[in-house]
């Protein structure tokens, strides 16, 4: 602490001298001595002149002066330790990989670990507030159920419908998990980290995970080393070949391999310190990884607040007081306050930045306040987005020429049903992050709806009230021609068909047909 004790603003040290130069002044002007020794000849005017002078005590010029000096310190930032900057944490993102292998039933954690798992999840969501998440979901493949998202709701709407009987091959495939989440990582600017929610790791993925480890791997076991039995879909239990049932016990030993190897390595808790743990560690890594302009020196001279306003205190005795002051004190607040919010956030304006006030705002939920007060144009857009006011999100999001403004426009022309606009604005936001997957996506989205748009444009309207000549039945289920099919298509038409009936069902379709794919 010591090396690194400096001070943000040296400059404001010059109040010091300053506080000095006044106490000398104070004290010589209150020197009658000095006032009458050009008039009166100095060996009558200690006569003269009575003893009050020299009385002791701290006088009013002393308080100020200290005022001054410590008030000088205080604005000068003195410092010794680092931080991240505000909403900076919220860059953190987290990729949370869940292991659906048939021991995730097991009952000896109840009301069973698979369950135990997403009511984990769901804590983590709500200690990491507007915070990006991905969920992936893995056994013997690994698949993708939500990219990086900001929206808790959709999260806990997906993972509370994993199941163990939607994955499409069977076993435990680690390492195509880790894979898949460092992929799911790679187009994030900021540092993020991969959860693990298993209750082993097989062995041939072992070196994948100590290699993971580097890029903030963080593994919690659900389970118990004594075991329990595992349940089956039917609500029975499951069984070996010979017809004895299967007890399925944490693997202790990898996580203890793996633990000795530096890997962040935990078992789950009742309570929420295993949570904490995994907010620790989120926080830890994203700090330590951060490039050099995402930190910044902490300033503790706030802190200094405190004796100022005790050492002001005494400025108000009576007799003791300097008239000045609460002049000064005036003319600062009616200059420097815009008289339109002086009135209400005064106090606010204060202590908090604009963007720190609407921060406050969007975090309560309050988006049309939050949208009110931000200044910086992504957060207001964001709030605008929010408060469902699409065409002011996009106008908002306009004042900024970078990719994430460009896709933030493609998203609010979507919602406002301008599809062309917005493959116009993917693809801007693609042109300078070619990589970019979530904008990928919703091109693709947006150009399906575009022309599919284009179409209903283009035929012919019907009048209702005609009588059909004939009415035909397709037996074939509109097989069509016999040909190559577009897997990544038709699971895109399924998501979005079927995405309000059951997200149990569309996981599994999109996870069968994505193995199907991967074993051409």
């Amino acid at each position: 602490m010591i090396a690194d004790f400096h001070f943000l603003r040296p400059w404001w040290l010059t109040g010091i001298p300053a506080a000095m130069l006044f106490l000398w002044l104070a004290a010589r002007q209150g020197d009658m001595r000095i006032k009458w020794r050009g008039m009166i000849a100095p060996q009558l005017l200690d006569h003269l002149i009575s003893g009050r002078e020299h009385r002791g005590g701290i006088r009013p010029h002393h308080w100020m002066a200290m005022l001054m000096a410590i008030s000088a310190i205080a604005l000068s930032g003195p410092t010794w330790q680092k931080e991240l900057p505000p909403f900076v944490q919220d860059a953190a993102a987290l990729v949370v990989a869940i292991d659906l292998s048939p021991t995730m039933d097991a009952i000896d954690v109840t009301p069973s670990r698979l369950e135990r798992a997403k009511l984990k999840i769901d804590d983590i969501l709500a200690s990491r507030p507007a915070a990006k998440t991905a969920v992936i979901a893995y056994a013997g493949s690994a698949h993708l159920v939500l990219p990086l998202t900001e929206d808790a709701s959709l999260i806990r709407t997906y993972v509370n419908s994993l199941v163990t009987p939607i994955m499409p091959v069977g076993g435990r495939n680690t390492a195509a998990a880790l894979e898949l989440a460092e992929k799911t990582l790679a187009d994030e600017e900021a540092t993020g980290t991969i959860l693990l929610l298993t209750d082993g790791i097989d062995s041939g993925s072992l070196a994948a995970v100590q290699s993971t480890r580097r890029s903030g791997l963080v593994i919690l076991g659900i389970g118990t080393a004594q075991g329990g039995p595992v349940k089956t879909a039917d609500g029975s239990f499951a069984n070996d070949a010979n017809g004895n049932r299967i007890f399925a016990k944490l693997d202790i030993d990898a996580l203890r391999e793996l633990r000795n190897s530096e890997t962040s390595v935990a078992t789950y808790t009742a309570d929420d310190s295993d949570v904490r743990w995994i907010a620790q560690h989120i926080r830890t890594h994203f700090e330590q990884r951060s490039d050099a302009g995402q930190t910044r020196w902490r300033d503790f001279g706030w802190w200094l607040t405190i004796p100022i306003a005790l050492l002001a205190a005494f400025t108000f005795r009576r007799g003791g007081g300097i008239r000045w002051t609460g002049a000064i004190l005036a003319f600062h607040m009616i200059t420097s306050a815009d008289t339109a919010r002086a009135a209400d956030n005064w106090f606010a304006d204060a202590w908090l930045t604009r963007d720190q006030q609407g921060r406050l705002a969007y975090q309560r939920g309050d988006f049309p306040d939050a949208a009110d007060t931000f200044a910086d144009p992504a957060w207001k857009g964001a709030s605008l987005y929010r408060a469902r006011k699409f065409d002011e999100a996009l106008n908002a999001f306009a004042r900024e020429n970078t990719p994430e403004s460009w896709f933030n426009q493609g998203n609010c022309l979507m919602q406002l049903a301008k599809y062309d606009a917005a493959v116009a604005a993917y693809e801007k936001a693609l042109a300078v992050r070619k990589d970019w997957i979530p904008a990928k996506g919703n091109l693709a989205v947006a150009e399906r709806l575009a022309a599919r748009k284009k179409k209903n444009e283009s035929e012919e309207p019907r009048d209702p009230d005609d009588d059909p000549d004939q009415i035909q039945f397709d037996e074939k289920g509109k097989q069509g021609k016999k040909g190559e099919v577009n897997v990544a298509e038709q699971a895109a038409d399924i998501w979005m068909k079927n995405i309000a009936v059951s997200p149990a069902q569309l996981l599994a379709r999109k996870f069968a047909l994505e193995a199907a794919r991967g074993a051409k």
